[in-house]
């Protein structure tokens, strides 16, 4: 008998299916030789303090650090856990095989391997490792099984990440909650979440010190075009008054015309940080929300693996693209014109060397439906960025224009698309949400000949410097990604990426930590401290708790683990003998300091008060938005009422759909 243990029950059924495994019995599916059954998510995790030392359990500044000599697992408690555990290890003691078929990326594959550990698997182990869900890819997945050797550094990288968010969360929240909370409150510190919330204070204490400074441009109008002054800023008025009367009773004098033809290739490949970034942007969707709703998708047999961290393809995926354009049938009138084409084999797009466990997110071609309104949106993102890879570049045409009025210099510069290109797939009529945001408006300038001359309007604007703009979740996301750093540029960004703060997978959930305790709260799309959050990243003088870069450096090692090249023993010492240092340092301060409760954020206001009135039923739920009761299924509408995408699993959660206005009628009567 083999055994396959699957991530969930839903991915199971389609694991079975393939297998030919039909008879359903009680936690697993059986059948063909196989017996395929499931976890729900973490089944085990690494022992609480009290469970090494009794003395551990209450919180005592004596007891710090708290180091176990050797790091154990244990099975949550939870009744329902602990019956899928007792099927799963029953059926582990008969397996001749087992295949490990968990969520293909380094927290899946802790995961498993932990319930395994704790089953006491002792038969030979594979593993499936697939990118989607489809019944191509886990059939071709079960012909080619990977050894479980071949991801033991992915395992040790995962083992790691855990060993070392526990020595430092455990110690370090206990270490500045017993020397700087009040009231009861517990101060959570992270090895991700500190430096994520530093950065938000950090801009927030930016923008609060900032001061304002008066500047001039000088502009001049010449021919209904408008040319800037190549001395930039004026910072005096004086200075700038006097470049505005020396200009003035001029001619303007065209003392150059310049043009080039350039080329613009299509936007890269989603990995799940741009796609995150680019649904908050167009939809003001949460990271958390988007990637519920992308996860959802590739659960559906969609889109590929969503927990990404390329933008790349496989060179293996070439062959498979006029399969899956084909599949597109919603967007026939895009794929049609390259349908019986050699498509484009760029670096920009397929390149092994940037693709390690996943490729880049895409469509599978499976024929789309059952979305929820959020998952459409999300899909339609994914799905045209897929097809604009494949159309050729967008063609421009850009010219530069200098003139002289007395003894100062202007440009101006203009654009003109010449070839849309891959923009079509993006135009506004498309229902495609309108251009990308960073797309300059076109500008397109009248014929100019050198040495013309003529009259001209001079212009003198008066502005002040502006401070730097709160974090939104999409800049957030990007300067995580960057470990703090502005950039913008798509290559560097991607060489910055194994030194961000956290996994693609893990910073939605960061982000919601840091709103769950109360360290931050939404200002519209603004991502803005509380006076608990700001008080605590205050104390914090540890640089290696709250600087995004040295975090990134602890990131960049765990990567290195992943590919051997960094011993994991090494980075478990390192942790240990920083959080030692990090003891030694707080328990040394006697400033006093303490860090004031916040009160939870109060529910949004309408902006206009209203007579009072009756009591109005709670606002029906949103489709796609994650499970009020269980959290792991998202809300789905019914005939009768709302309910949860895991009912099949057990989640009970109903809520009735909204009275029609006949019905409230009826109601008044």
């Amino acid at each position: 008998m083999i055994v396959c243990i699957a991530e969930k029950p839903s991915v199971a059924r389609d694991i079975a299916a393939v297998l030919g495994a039909r008879t359903r019995r009680d936690g697993y599916v059986e059948g063909n030789g196989y017996c395929v059954t499931w976890t729900f998510g973490h089944l085990c995790t690494l022992k609480e303090p009290q469970d090494y030392r009794p003395e551990w359990r209450a919180w005592s500044l004596s007891a710090l650090p708290m180091v176990p000599p050797r790091f154990g697992i244990k099975l949550i408690d939870d009744e329902g856990i602990g019956r899928q555990f007792g099927i799963i290890a029953s059926l582990v003691s008969k397996a001749e095989m087992v295949i490990n078929c968990g969520d293909a990326g380094q927290e899946g594959e802790l995961i498993q391997r932990w319930v395994m550990q704790k089953a006491g698997c002792r038969c030979p182990v594979k593993r499936l490792w697939i990118s989607s869900l489809t019944e191509e890819a886990i059939a071709e997945g079960f012909r080619s099984l990977r050894d479980e050797a071949d991801l033991q550094p992915l395992y040790e990288a995962g083992l790691s990440r855990a060993i070392g968010d526990w020595i430092l969360g455990m110690n370090a929240t206990r270490l500045y909650t017993l020397k700087y909370a009040s009231q009861r409150q517990v101060l959570s510190i992270g090895r991700v979440q500190t430096p994520t919330l530093a950065l938000i204070v950090r801009r927030q204490q930016e923008i609060e010190t900032f001061v304002p400074e008066q500047y001039w441009e000088l502009k001049t109008v010449y021919r209904d075009t408008v040319f800037a002054s190549d001395k930039g800023r004026f910072k005096s008025r004086a200075e700038a008054e006097a470049a505005m009367e020396a200009v003035s009773g001029q001619d303007f004098t065209v003392t150059g015309v310049t043009g080039k033809r350039g080329t613009e290739a299509p936007p890269r490949l989603f990995d799940l940080t741009s796609l995150q970034v680019e649904c908050n942007k167009r939809f003001a969707l949460s990271a958390d929300d988007t990637l519920k709703a992308i996860q959802s998708l590739y659960e559906k047999k969609l889109t590929t693996y969503p927990r990404v961290d390329t933008t790349y393809l496989s060179d293996d995926i070439y062959l498979k693209v006029p399969a899956i354009l084909d599949g597109l049938k919603a967007y026939d009138r895009l794929t049609a014109p390259l349908k019986g084409k050699k498509l484009p084999r760029t670096k920009k797009v397929f390149d092994n060397a940037k693709v390690t466990d996943h490729h880049a997110i895409i469509p599978t071609g499976v024929p789309a439906h059952g979305m929820t309104d959020v998952e459409a949106r999300v899909y339609d993102l994914v799905a045209r960025r897929f097809i604009a890879a494949f159309y050729p570049d967008c063609r421009y045409a850009s010219t530069t224009v200098t003139g002289r009025a007395g003894d100062y210099g202007f440009k101006a510069t203009g654009r003109q698309v010449t070839d849309p290109g891959w923009r079509v797939v993006f135009a506004r009529d498309d229902d495609g949400g309108g251009r990308r945001d960073d797309d300059d408006e076109e500008r397109v300038l009248p014929a100019f000949a050198e040495g013309e001359s003529g009259p001209h309007v001079p212009q003198l604007a008066d502005k002040w410097t502006q401070p730097p703009k709160p974090y939104t979740e999409a800049t957030l996301l990007r300067a995580m990604e960057t470990a703090g750093r502005l950039v913008d540029d798509e290559e560097l960004r991607e060489a910055l990426k194994d030194n961000g703060i956290g996994r693609p997978s893990t910073r939605a959930a960061i982000i919601e930590t840091l709103f769950k305790r109360h360290y931050i709260r939404r200002e519209r799309k603004n991502l803005v401290a509380t006076p608990t959050g700001v008080q605590l990243i205050g104390l914090i003088r540890d640089d290696l708790l709250k600087s995004a870069e040295l975090t990134g450096q602890w990131e960049n090692k765990l990567r290195k683990i992943e590919r051997r090249q960094y011993d994991p023993r090494t980075f478990i010492d390192e942790l240990k003998a920083m959080v030692a240092g990090l003891v030694m340092s707080v328990m040394a301060d006697n400033s006093g300091g303490k860090v004031v409760v916040a009160d939870p954020p109060a529910a949004p206001q309408p902006a206009r008060r209203r007579a009072p009135r009756k009591a109005k039923a709670p606002a029906a739920p949103v489709e796609g938005m994650a499970c009020p009761a269980c959290g792991k299924g998202t809300v789905i509408r019914g005939k009768t009422a709302y309910g949860c995408s895991c009912w099949r699993e057990g989640c009970t959660w109903r809520h009735p759909l909204p009275a029609t206005p006949a019905d409230g009628d009826k109601q008044a009567q």
